[in-house]
């Protein structure tokens, strides 16, 4: 082997093993640098628990004061109770942070090697994963399942969903007059709101709020539909014969109703709530908003071609909209009428006002 040819294997083998080094010592770091990383986690989790238990007791404090306000409870044992939920909320840190600290001491002594531990929520214990990798199982608990129950709830919330059927009632005129049909006119309305209790020491009375997408719907019969001439919003006859002509209103309103009726008290050791299901209720009040859409669906023949002709807006129709509504209930399900106050157009020789009765079904 010439010399040449020496400097050159000196040079590859020189090369290799400085590579070699070079990645041993960045996986080394690599692998310190994933064990400090969930160290710090741990540390951070050490925090979150002693937050999240402190934060437990003081809302069982809050409870525990709210049955001695209420007279339900001694002030003896009131004191007896906020001393028990202290100790219990004292252990539970002491041993939760004993579970992390047996978790770092476990990373500190075996993280450099080649059985490495992934922190795994979702499992109690040690599970191996193949090929030398193991996860380490660590979930402290489920914290709404931990969290205290509130002694008094007086504010609930419920998804509204109703349907039926839609119509006006028109000056000068009766339903059997209407240009509407009966049967193919509707609503819908789906929602959001909240009951609270008026009272302290009393369900019969309750405050019921929230918000509503309300859609009305005129299926228009006599081959009639409506025409804007100059701000002036009238039906008139279509020129050909039409299959199909409906309008459509959609409006975001605000209703709020005064409701009552009988309820049913549920007593617990530390906590109590009313309940309404299967009992008879009364809601009446009513609803403020805006008028956010309006459209115009139109089907028919022309030259043999079927048309799809949908109008949106431009219809003269009142953007401010207020009204009456009232519900007659058994459990989560009502009788519901609904009255708009407002007109529907702005500017029309006979004013006519949206009119809708259907069921209405409160879902909490």
């Amino acid at each position: 082997m010439n010399t040449i040819t020496r400097l050159v294997v000196y040079a590859i083998i020189s090369l290799t093993f400085a590579t070699t080094h070079a990645q041993e010592k960045a996986a080394d770091s690599l692998k310190k640098t994933s064990v400090d990383y969930k160290i710090e986690a741990l540390e951070e989790q050490k925090i979150k628990i002693e937050k999240e238990e402190k934060d437990f007791l003081k809302q069982e404090i809050e409870a525990i004061n709210e049955r001695l306000d209420a007279k339900q409870i001694t002030a003896a044992e009131a004191e007896e109770l906020k001393k028990e939920a202290a100790k219990k909320r004292a252990a539970n840190i002491e041993n939760k942070l004993a579970i992390i600290d047996s978790r770092i001491s476990l990373l500190m002594r075996n993280g450099y090697d080649d059985y490495d531990f992934d922190i795994d929520p979702d499992f109690i214990g040690l599970r191996k994963n193949g090929e030398g990798s193991y996860s380490f199982g660590l979930k402290i608990g489920d914290k709404e399942k931990n969290k205290p129950r509130r002694y008094d709830r007086r504010t609930t919330s419920d998804i509204v969903f109703a349907f039926g059927f839609n119509n006006a009632i028109i000056e000068g005129q009766d339903f059997d007059d209407s240009p509407y049909k009966l049967g193919g006119s509707g609503f819908m309305e789906l929602g959001y709101a909240w009951k609270t209790r008026i009272f302290d020491n009393t369900n019969f009375w309750r405050l019921k709020y929230g918000f509503s997408f309300q859609w009305n719907k005129f299926d228009i019969k006599d081959n009639l539909y409506f025409v804007n001439t100059d701000g002036n919003v009238t039906l008139q006859e279509f020129p050909v014969e039409l299959n199909k002509a409906k309008f459509r209103t959609t409006n975001l309103v605000f209703p709020v109703h005064l409701e009552f009726g009988p309820s049913k008290k549920i007593e617990k050791k530390d906590y109590f709530r009313y309940s309404t299901r299967n009992k008879f209720k009364v809601g009446l009040g009513g609803y403020a908003g805006l008028n956010i859409g309006s459209m115009q669906k139109l089907k028919y023949k022309e030259d043999g071609n079927r048309i799809k002709d949908k109008q949106r807006g431009g219809f003269e129709v009142n953007e401010f909209v207020y009204g009456l509504s009232g519900y007659l209930a058994w459990g989560d399900t009502a009788l519901y009428v609904k009255y708009d106050l407002n007109p529907l157009f702005k500017d029309q020789a006979f004013d006519q006002n949206n009119i809708s009765v259907g069921l209405r079904f409160d879902m909490d």
